[in-house]
Protein backbone atom coordinates (compact mmCIF):
# COMPACT_ATOMS: atom_id res chain seq x y z
CA UNK A 1 0.00 0.00 0.00
CA UNK A 2 1.13 3.38 -0.19
CA UNK A 3 -0.13 6.69 0.85
CA UNK A 4 -0.02 7.53 -2.29
CA UNK A 5 1.64 10.67 -2.05
CA UNK A 6 3.98 11.74 -0.02
CA UNK A 7 7.53 12.05 -1.48
CA UNK A 8 9.62 9.14 0.01
CA UNK A 9 12.30 10.13 -1.87
CA UNK A 10 12.71 12.33 1.36
CA UNK A 11 11.19 9.54 3.45
CA UNK A 12 8.35 11.57 4.77
CA UNK A 13 6.11 8.54 5.10
CA UNK A 14 2.48 8.73 7.30
CA UNK A 15 3.08 6.84 11.04
CA UNK A 16 0.50 3.92 9.28
CA UNK A 17 3.80 2.14 7.52
CA UNK A 18 4.47 -1.01 10.02
CA UNK A 19 4.41 -3.78 7.54
CA UNK A 20 5.89 -3.99 3.61
CA UNK A 21 2.15 -3.55 1.92
CA UNK A 22 1.39 -0.86 3.70
CA UNK A 23 4.80 1.00 2.26
CA UNK A 24 3.44 -0.04 -1.48
CA UNK A 25 0.41 1.83 -0.47
CA UNK A 26 2.25 4.84 0.46
CA UNK A 27 3.46 6.70 -3.06
CA UNK A 28 2.04 9.33 -4.92
CA UNK A 29 2.93 10.83 -8.31
CA UNK A 30 1.83 12.83 -11.50
CA UNK A 31 2.30 9.69 -14.17
CA UNK A 32 0.84 9.81 -17.96
CA UNK A 33 0.35 14.12 -17.87
CA UNK A 34 2.61 16.85 -18.89
CA UNK A 35 4.26 20.36 -17.59
CA UNK A 36 1.38 23.05 -16.74
CA UNK A 37 1.30 26.25 -17.77
CA UNK A 38 3.51 28.48 -15.28
CA UNK A 39 0.94 30.17 -12.72
CA UNK A 40 -1.73 28.46 -14.58
CA UNK A 41 -2.90 26.38 -11.43
CA UNK A 42 -3.06 29.07 -8.78
CA UNK A 43 -4.42 27.31 -6.28
CA UNK A 44 -1.67 25.08 -5.81
CA UNK A 45 0.46 24.92 -3.17
CA UNK A 46 3.69 23.51 -2.15
CA UNK A 47 3.99 21.88 1.98
CA UNK A 48 7.97 21.60 2.07
CA UNK A 49 10.18 20.89 5.14
CA UNK A 50 12.46 22.79 6.99
CA UNK A 51 14.86 22.92 4.36
CA UNK A 52 12.37 23.55 1.66
CA UNK A 53 12.11 20.28 0.26
CA UNK A 54 8.90 19.52 -1.44
CA UNK A 55 7.25 16.36 0.18
CA UNK A 56 3.36 16.70 -0.41
CA UNK A 57 0.85 19.09 -2.44
CA UNK A 58 -2.17 20.98 -1.33
CA UNK A 59 -4.97 23.71 -2.05
CA UNK A 60 -5.26 26.92 -1.36
CA UNK A 61 -8.85 27.16 -0.06
CA UNK A 62 -8.92 30.62 1.31
CA UNK A 63 -6.11 33.18 1.45
CA UNK A 64 -5.60 32.16 5.38
CA UNK A 65 -6.03 28.61 4.37
CA UNK A 66 -4.95 25.63 2.76
CA UNK A 67 -6.32 22.08 2.48
CA UNK A 68 -4.01 18.80 2.30
CA UNK A 69 -3.75 15.28 3.14
CA UNK A 70 -3.83 14.23 6.88
CA UNK A 71 -0.99 11.96 6.44
CA UNK A 72 1.07 14.88 5.15
CA UNK A 73 1.37 16.25 9.01
CA UNK A 74 4.51 17.13 10.26
CA UNK A 75 5.05 19.52 13.03
CA UNK A 76 4.08 23.18 12.41
CA UNK A 77 7.37 24.43 13.12
CA UNK A 78 9.01 21.76 10.28
CA UNK A 79 6.18 22.46 7.81
CA UNK A 80 7.05 25.76 4.96
CA UNK A 81 4.11 26.22 2.35
CA UNK A 82 4.50 27.84 -0.69
CA UNK A 83 2.27 29.76 -3.48
CA UNK A 84 2.89 30.09 -7.06
CA UNK A 85 5.70 27.75 -7.29
CA UNK A 86 6.17 26.52 -11.01
CA UNK A 87 9.74 25.02 -10.62
CA UNK A 88 11.07 23.81 -7.38
CA UNK A 89 14.78 23.92 -8.43
CA UNK A 90 14.20 27.39 -9.33
CA UNK A 91 14.02 30.88 -7.49
CA UNK A 92 11.65 32.62 -10.06
CA UNK A 93 10.50 35.20 -8.23
CA UNK A 94 6.84 34.94 -7.70
CA UNK A 95 6.86 32.61 -4.82
CA UNK A 96 4.75 33.56 -1.27
CA UNK A 97 6.63 31.49 1.55
CA UNK A 98 5.06 30.55 4.24
CA UNK A 99 4.91 29.63 8.22
CA UNK A 100 1.92 27.67 10.03
CA UNK A 101 0.69 29.16 12.51
CA UNK A 102 -1.90 26.05 13.29
CA UNK A 103 -2.75 22.85 11.78
CA UNK A 104 -6.51 21.15 12.20
CA UNK A 105 -6.33 16.61 11.82
CA UNK A 106 -9.94 15.38 12.86
CA UNK A 107 -11.18 11.68 13.15
CA UNK A 108 -8.18 10.95 10.46
CA UNK A 109 -8.27 6.92 11.25
CA UNK A 110 -4.28 6.04 9.95
CA UNK A 111 -5.12 2.36 9.38
CA UNK A 112 -7.87 2.83 6.72
CA UNK A 113 -7.10 6.14 5.70
CA UNK A 114 -10.66 7.58 6.34
CA UNK A 115 -10.73 11.26 6.29
CA UNK A 116 -7.61 11.87 5.44
CA UNK A 117 -7.20 15.67 5.09
CA UNK A 118 -5.47 18.46 6.88
CA UNK A 119 -6.45 21.74 7.20
CA UNK A 120 -3.33 24.40 7.25
CA UNK A 121 -3.39 28.08 8.35
CA UNK A 122 -0.75 29.85 7.56
CA UNK A 123 1.33 32.34 9.51
CA UNK A 124 -0.31 35.26 7.24
CA UNK A 125 -2.84 36.31 4.67
CA UNK A 126 -1.65 35.23 0.96
CA UNK A 127 -1.47 37.86 -0.80
CA UNK A 128 -4.24 37.18 -3.88
CA UNK A 129 -2.84 38.32 -7.44
CA UNK A 130 -2.17 37.26 -10.99
CA UNK A 131 -0.48 33.95 -10.00
CA UNK A 132 -2.53 33.31 -6.72
CA UNK A 133 -6.08 32.21 -6.22
CA UNK A 134 -8.11 30.30 -4.20
CA UNK A 135 -9.47 27.05 -5.70
CA UNK A 136 -13.06 27.10 -6.24
CA UNK A 137 -15.27 25.35 -3.54
CA UNK A 138 -18.19 23.01 -5.40
CA UNK A 139 -21.69 24.03 -4.20
CA UNK A 140 -23.66 22.06 -1.78
CA UNK A 141 -26.48 21.56 -4.70
CA UNK A 142 -23.60 20.24 -7.37
CA UNK A 143 -23.25 16.45 -7.63
CA UNK A 144 -19.96 14.66 -7.40
CA UNK A 145 -18.28 13.39 -10.51
CA UNK A 146 -20.48 10.88 -11.86
CA UNK A 147 -17.86 10.09 -14.60
CA UNK A 148 -16.20 13.38 -15.25
CA UNK A 149 -13.50 14.10 -16.55
CA UNK A 150 -10.96 15.27 -13.82
CA UNK A 151 -7.61 17.16 -13.30
CA UNK A 152 -4.50 16.28 -10.61
CA UNK A 153 -1.43 18.18 -10.13
CA UNK A 154 1.48 18.04 -8.23
CA UNK A 155 5.22 17.53 -8.06
CA UNK A 156 5.10 13.83 -7.53
CA UNK A 157 7.39 11.64 -9.95
CA UNK A 158 6.55 10.42 -13.51
CA UNK A 159 7.44 6.77 -13.63
CA UNK A 160 6.09 3.91 -11.69
CA UNK A 161 8.74 3.00 -9.07
CA UNK A 162 11.06 5.89 -9.90
CA UNK A 163 11.91 8.02 -6.72
CA UNK A 164 13.64 11.13 -8.38
CA UNK A 165 10.12 14.13 -8.18
CA UNK A 166 8.86 16.23 -11.12
CA UNK A 167 11.06 19.32 -10.69
CA UNK A 168 8.12 21.12 -12.63
CA UNK A 169 4.25 21.44 -11.76
CA UNK A 170 2.75 18.37 -14.08
CA UNK A 171 -1.09 17.45 -14.21
CA UNK A 172 -2.92 14.81 -15.90
CA UNK A 173 -6.83 14.02 -16.63
CA UNK A 174 -8.54 11.69 -14.94
CA UNK A 175 -11.94 9.83 -14.83
CA UNK A 176 -14.16 8.98 -11.91
CA UNK A 177 -13.55 5.39 -11.08
CA UNK A 178 -17.44 4.09 -9.89
CA UNK A 179 -16.35 0.52 -9.32
CA UNK A 180 -13.75 1.41 -7.27
CA UNK A 181 -14.74 -0.39 -3.62
CA UNK A 182 -14.68 -3.71 -5.90
CA UNK A 183 -11.03 -2.84 -6.71
CA UNK A 184 -10.14 -2.58 -2.88
CA UNK A 185 -12.15 -5.50 -1.44
CA UNK A 186 -14.35 -2.65 0.07
CA UNK A 187 -12.25 -0.12 1.96
CA UNK A 188 -13.69 2.84 -0.12
CA UNK A 189 -15.25 4.85 2.74
CA UNK A 190 -18.16 7.49 2.22
CA UNK A 191 -15.16 10.11 2.46
CA UNK A 192 -13.65 8.62 -0.43
CA UNK A 193 -13.54 8.74 -4.35
CA UNK A 194 -11.41 7.06 -6.76
CA UNK A 195 -10.16 8.54 -10.30
CA UNK A 196 -8.24 7.24 -12.95
CA UNK A 197 -7.85 5.36 -16.23
CA UNK A 198 -9.60 2.49 -17.45
CA UNK A 199 -6.15 1.77 -19.40
CA UNK A 200 -3.90 2.79 -16.86
CA UNK A 201 -1.02 5.09 -17.14
CA UNK A 202 -2.65 7.90 -15.92
CA UNK A 203 -2.47 8.93 -11.89
CA UNK A 204 -1.07 10.85 -9.23
CA UNK A 205 2.19 9.26 -6.84
CA UNK A 206 4.89 9.68 -4.62
CA UNK A 207 4.64 13.41 -3.96
CA UNK A 208 1.47 14.54 -4.62
CA UNK A 209 -0.07 13.85 -1.63
CA UNK A 210 -2.38 16.11 -0.39
CA UNK A 211 -2.92 17.79 -4.33
CA UNK A 212 -6.11 18.62 -5.78
CA UNK A 213 -8.34 16.72 -7.64
CA UNK A 214 -10.42 19.32 -10.09
CA UNK A 215 -13.97 18.28 -11.33
CA UNK A 216 -15.56 20.76 -13.89
CA UNK A 217 -13.66 23.24 -12.24
CA UNK A 218 -14.43 22.27 -8.73
CA UNK A 219 -12.36 20.99 -5.84
CA UNK A 220 -13.71 17.84 -5.34
CA UNK A 221 -10.95 15.56 -3.91
CA UNK A 222 -7.51 15.62 -1.78
CA UNK A 223 -4.91 12.87 -3.39
CA UNK A 224 -4.94 9.88 -0.66
CA UNK A 225 -3.41 6.55 -1.29
CA UNK A 226 -3.95 3.77 -3.48
CA UNK A 227 -1.84 0.22 -4.38
CA UNK A 228 0.69 0.69 -6.84
CA UNK A 229 0.39 3.93 -9.33
CA UNK A 230 -1.20 4.43 -12.85
CA UNK A 231 -2.37 0.68 -12.45
CA UNK A 232 -5.60 0.03 -14.38
CA UNK A 233 -7.08 -2.27 -11.22
CA UNK A 234 -5.92 -0.36 -8.86
CA UNK A 235 -7.21 3.61 -9.68
CA UNK A 236 -6.47 6.52 -7.32
CA UNK A 237 -8.27 6.97 -4.36
CA UNK A 238 -8.81 10.53 -3.08
CA UNK A 239 -10.77 12.04 0.31
CA UNK A 240 -13.91 14.13 -0.96
CA UNK A 241 -12.88 17.93 -0.58
CA UNK A 242 -16.67 17.94 0.90
CA UNK A 243 -15.63 16.44 4.37
CA UNK A 244 -14.01 19.95 4.92
CA UNK A 245 -17.20 20.70 5.70
CA UNK A 246 -17.46 18.02 8.73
Amino acid sequence: MRNRRVASHYAFLSKDLTCDTQREILDSRIIGGQEVQRYSIKYQASLQTEKGEHYCGGTLVDKEWVASAAHCWRPSHLMIVVLSEHNLRETEGFEQIFGVSKIYVHNYNYKTFDNDIMLIKLDRPAVLNTYVQPVKLPGGNIPQLRGDTCTVSGWGVTQPYSYVLSPVLRAVDVKEISTCSWYYWGRITDNMICAGSPYGGKDSCQGDSGGPLICNGNFEGIVSWGISCANPYYPGVYTKSDTLEQ
